[in-house]
């Protein structure tokens, strides 16, 4: 809206404010105003955010401290502006205040909903056409739409999809200019869930007790490190790791939230794969997406761990999960246990998947922290950088309740993890 319009319409609000004696219908007018108002703000709200995001280097604190609104709502709000940027006629539809910003949330939540960047993009040109139905329908009518969109857009991506990346499979290798050998594959998913099991069943095999002296001491190189060494051992034949490319799902079980908590959080086909009367979620070690079909085929042949949760505490989960001061590395088992607890970066805010992080020690190692349970947490590069490099400090309570400090001073507190709440 221009300036002129903002201020006549925020007049009219007043106007109808203060008198007592104003007609229905001019009360429903002034509520009109106020829903225009509101939408010009949260188009300003989220352009605004946006452009703050791409100077400071933790938005979703700045935004709370001068919002005076939770993490939760200001990350609600950079997702807001993503997808305005993603459809830009939804954006111009807001910034007129012909739709509301729940019109754009009923987007960005059916967005979540899908697997990757490909069905994501496939959804945003779609809402783009559907902006005259956002003008004319209320968030409920319009969310269903979108919903429907997205589930189509699911199917069709399904078993077809799978079989297009079957015969996209490939594998490159080359030599470099500094004399390196190379290599390079791309991977179905089914195919890609078995070998990401077996090099993390062999790292683990070959490198829980010690590391090799040339070892890399960044995390994240080392793991590189560690991973190819671990791919060389199975090419030539060098380990002898369990099954080959025997799959792994976890079943996280949050006896906090009761019976019913589970159902649609994470995996909505998790009761029937499992044959279980209750509903819980069912993750896996790398974000991919596998038909449901294809699925319930590889249960039949995978390992399946338990894992408990309640109030931020994991009551049960398989294999050793304390291994004191007998290596630096967490094993398998305590990221599948700390699986049960997080679905991201446990930083607040921070949407990077659990997958993508590696597990910090809360008291360093150096400082003769122990790889135990409770002195490991997921973070992601971005945060372990802070967290090594510039100063951030971080503290964990008795049910991982997170105190974050930075090097100004400012504390952050977080209750419990929760996936549910993810």
């Amino acid at each position: 809206m221009e300036l002129a319009a903002v201020v006549e319409r925020a007049e009219r609000v007043i106007v109808t404010r203060a008198d007592p004696a104003a007609p229905p219908a001019e009360l429903k007018s002034a509520l009109g105003d106020v829903q225009a108002l509101r939408s010009f703000c949260a188009a300003a709200e989220a352009d605004l955010g946006r452009r703050l995001a791409e100077r400071v280097s933790f938005p979703e604190a700045e935004l709370s401290e001068s919002s005076k609104e939770s993490l939760h709502a200001s990350t609600r709000t950079l997702e807001r502006a993503a997808t305005l940027d993603a459809v830009p006629g939804l954006a111009a539809a807001l910034d007129r205040a012909t739709v509301t910003a729940g019109h754009v949330d009923a987007v960005t939540k059916a967005a979540k909903g899908l697997d990757d960047d490909e069905q994501r993009s496939d959804l945003f040109d779609r809402v783009d056409e559907l902006v005259g139905v956002a003008q004319a329908a209320t968030v409920a009518e319009f969310a269903k739409r979108v919903r429907d969109a997205a589930s189509r857009i699911a199917a069709d991506a399904g078993v077809d999809r799978l079989e297009r990346q079957v015969r996209e499979t490939t594998l490159s290798t080359w030599v470099g200019n500094d004399g390196m050998w190379n290599v390079r594959g791309r991977f179905d998913p089914v195919t890609g869930l078995k070998l990401a099991a077996k090099l993390d069943s062999t790292v683990e095999a070959l490198f829980a007790e010690s590391e090799p002296d040339w070892c890399p001491a960044d995390p994240v190189a080392k793991q590189g490190h560690l991973r190819a060494l671990a791919c060389a051992g199975l090419i030539h034949g060098g380990t002898r790791v369990g099954r080959p490319g025997r799959p792994e799902f976890v079943a996280v079980i949050d006896i906090t939230a009761g019976p019913n908590a589970h159902a649609g959080a994470g995996a909505p086909e998790a009761e029937s794969v499992l044959g279980s009367g209750d509903p819980v979620q069912v993750d896996w070690p790398i974000p991919i997406e596998v038909p449901h079909r294809v699925l319930t085929e590889l249960v039949a042949d995978a390992d399946v761990h338990a894992v408990v949760v309640r109030n931020g505490v994991v009551l049960h989960a398989p294999g050793e999960l304390n291994l004191g001061r007998m290596t630096r590395l967490a094993n398998r088992a305590q990221r599948r246990a700390l699986r049960g607890l997080y679905r991201t970066c446990a930083i607040p805010g921070c949407a990077t998947h659990y997958d993508r992080c590696k597990l910090h020690h809360i008291i360093w190692w150096r400082h003769g922290g122990r790889t135990d349970l409770d002195n490991l947490i997921p973070v992601c590069v971005h945060h372990h950088h802070k967290i090594h490099d510039a100063g951030w400090n971080i503290r964990l309570g008795p049910n991982r309740e997170l105190t974050l400090t930075l090097p100004d001073g400012t504390i952050h507190n977080t209750g419990p993890p929760n996936r549910l709440a993810a």
